[in-house]
């Protein structure tokens, strides 16, 4: 599929190679997405009973000067982070052995590092992405009767899409150019 995809971009004068990289890493971008959510979910509650009322290290939050809405909140943020961190390693291994096969001339810790790197800026460039243009979605979203009244949820979905599609091509190019660019 991947590679009839990328044939057919060849035909619009597009690197076939290049466009077959691309659909790849979109992809693996997927299974990436597939494997933050589900291990957000999944660890998600066992961080939320670590810190829950009445634990030690729940005690030992308070004792800090954290209220029970803020350590649950830091149960997201663990989640988070651990699912961010599979998904960055998941993407990472899934993009060194399908999406760039011919890439080992490096170390891996390299070129895990590189890959970090490009996926936290990727993550500093969507959140202002996200947060300014969720309210001209929403109001646009607005100005449709039918839809009124799921503007919001419509617009933090349409700021989304604009952040990922935007994040997306950022990851390839950077990651193409500086991670990968041992490949032809």
């Amino acid at each position: 599929m991947v590679t009839m995809l990328a044939g057919m971009a060849g035909r619009f004068g597009v690197n076939e190679k290049e466009a077959e990289r691309f659909l790849k890493f979109a992809v693996v971008g997927a299974i990436g997405f597939i494997v933050d959510f589900g291990i957000f979910n999944l660890s998600l509650r066992p961080f939320e009973i670590l810190l829950s009322n009445g634990t030690a290290f729940h005690n030992f939050l308070v004792n800090l000067g954290l209220n029970d809405e803020q350590t649950i909140s830091l149960a997201r943020t663990f989640a988070s982070t651990l699912s961010f961190i599979a998904a960055i390693v998941s993407n990472f291994l899934w993009n060194r052995y399908w999406t760039y096969p011919d890439s080992r001339s490096r170390s891996i810790r390299r070129q895990l590092a590189q890959f970090t790197v490009v996926s936290v800026a990727g993550i500093v460039i969507r959140v202002p992405i996200i947060t300014y243009t969720h309210t001209p979605f929403t109001n646009l979203v607005a100005t449709v009767p039918a839809l009124e009244a799921y503007s919001v949820r419509i617009g933090d979905n349409l700021a989304l899409v604009l952040a990922v599609i935007v994040v997306m091509f950022w990851n390839f190019f950077v990651n193409r150019y500086w991670t990968y660019n041992d490949v032809e």
